[in-house]
């Protein structure tokens, strides 16, 4: 039999998750290093700092360079996918991730080490936008999707959020090089589970068109200002101009890039598909969540630990309200979209994400019963929106665009995320007089920092309501019958 009909042949689709379980692991995996990865290393730095006499430059680049690249250039190799195999892609991306990964190991220079994180960053979205497009291949029932879904960010999920417990406890008893050579094993994992479990790509299901490079280089042009704008913000501040040329750059991108899809023959990503109600709701809910992510993670582990005093292992027991929360409701994910439908569900959860900001930002600071319930808010309603809007999302789009649009949702999220981060840094930084460590040494100063927190969360809060509320209405919109 030839290359090209074993290529094409498919595999009945799956009537349980078990049935397919290499594959549910390996993509599981897949998901968890991604969210895993730049948590894992934050514990990290000042190790790396003493060793390799990194200056806080160093550092930024270290962390913020990993970012950049797999936020930046995720849509990017989600068109490459659907034009040259996403099973393939996943398959290249896994192996140059080990190898990059397994370079850390050579590494006696903070620049070699920034080139290391930017390697895994790249590796990292090539792998990406694939994790739900070929979750996709495997089942055709709505309720076998959503469990696998479900499940699958559940791992990643959780991994973001024990990822410094992780790293704290690794480093203890191993050199900080461990907490990426642990890549190596896991990528390895992964890459078998999926070579065994996901059919090859069949030719038949691919875009066709062909590859719009100057698209692509502007889309990915404008992601990477964007996020390092933001990262610039919380960093410097907007005193500097650094983030406000940027802020310029990314513009300007945008706006060739918008130009440049319009005109073309064949764009990189068709617009048209954004007007489709199922997927503009669902980015809209993406990416509320990401930004009750960032306000979340930006802010509590301060307090706890700037302001109360906090160790930084009680800081991180502190979270556990949203581990607990993440895993126990995953199972429960599914029956709350059977019960309500997709649409309401989707609703319900935001609402929780946006009612647990309100009650960090009004009662967080005043007992640490406040920030358990609002941790618990939510991540529960961040696990029903992950999974519904991820569903929601690959429904709304073409069999041959799964791994653009799953790119796309990826991206949705990693962007509010660093709006949501930047918007926080900035307020908190004009609020406090000197550093941030310095937070603890006064009343005044944790007062201003409280305050600056309550400030910067009801703001989100604010942004996150409005993406609610118009996703809701959107949602309901009937969708255009196609002649």
């Amino acid at each position: 039999m030839s290359a090209a009909v074993l290529e094409g042949r498919e595999k009945a689709p799956a009537t349980s998750l078990w049935a397919v379980w290499p594959a549910i692991l390996g993509l599981s995996v897949v998901f968890l290093v991604e969210m895993l990865d730049n948590s894992v290393l934050s514990v990290a730095l000042p190790t790396i700092a003493r060793e390799l006499h990194a200056t806080a430059s160093d550092l930024q680049w270290i962390t913020s360079g990993y970012s950049l690249l797999f936020g930046g250039l995720m849509i990017a190799f989600g068109a490459i996918a659907d034009r040259y195999g996403t099973r393939r892609m996943m398959l290249i991306g896994l192996s140059l991730f080990a190898v990059a990964s397994l370079a850390v190991l050579f590494v006696r220079t903070p620049g070699e080490l920034i080139a290391v994180r930017a390697a895994i960053g790249i590796t990292a979205a090539m792998t990406a936008p694939g994790t739900m497009a070929l979750c996709f291949r495997l089942f055709d029932q709505e309720n076998l999707l959503m469990r696998a879904t479900s499940f699958i960010a559940t791992v990643g999920l959780v991994g973001m959020a024990i990822g410094p417990t992780v790293g704290g406890l690794v480093l203890q008893v191993l050199p900080w090089q461990t907490l990426l050579v642990m890549n190596v094993p896991i990528a390895v994992l992964a890459f078998f589970c999926i070579r065994r479990g996901i059919p090859a790509d069949n030719p038949a299901q691919r875009n066709t068109t062909p590859l719009d490079l100057f698209g692509a280089m502007l889309g990915t042009t404008t992601l990477l200002l964007t996020l390092w704008t933001a990262t610039l913000a919380v960093e410097d501040g907007w005193g500097h101009a650094a983030p406000w040329l940027s802020a310029a750059g990314a513009i300007a991108s945008a706006v060739a890039f918008v130009v440049r899809e319009r005109r073309t023959t064949h764009p990189i990503f068709d617009f048209a598909l954004i007007k489709r109600p199922a997927v503009s709701a669902s980015l809209a809910y993406e990416a509320a969540m990401g930004l009750g992510m960032a306000a979340i993670a930006y802010s509590v582990s301060l307090q706890l630990q700037l302001v109360w005093g906090w160790s930084p292992a009680q800081a991180a027991l502190g979270n556990l309200p949203q581990v607990v929360v993440l895993i126990a409701i995953g199972p429960f994910v599914e029956k709350i979209a059977d019960k309500l439908g997709t649409q309401r569900a989707g609703a319900l959860g935001a609402a929780s994400v946006v009612a647990g900001l309100l009650v960090y930002a009004l009662l967080g600071r005043y007992d640490y019963v406040f920030i358990a319930i609002a941790l618990a808010l939510t991540a529960a309603g961040m696990r029903v929106v992950a999974t519904i809007a991820g569903v929601t999302v690959m429904r709304g789009l073409p069999e041959d665009q799964t791994s653009t649009g799953a790119a796309l949702s990826d991206t949705s999220q990693e962007v509010a995320g660093s709006i949501g981060m930047a918007v926080t840094g900035t307020i908190v930084a004009a609020a406090i007089a000197g550093s941030l460590t310095s937070v603890g040494g006064s009343v005044t100063a944790a007062h201003d920092f409280e305050n600056a927190v309550t400030t910067a969360t009801l703001v989100l809060t604010a942004i996150c309501a409005a993406l609610v509320i118009w996703a809701a209405r959107r949602s309901t919109k009937v969708e255009p019958v196609e002649a």
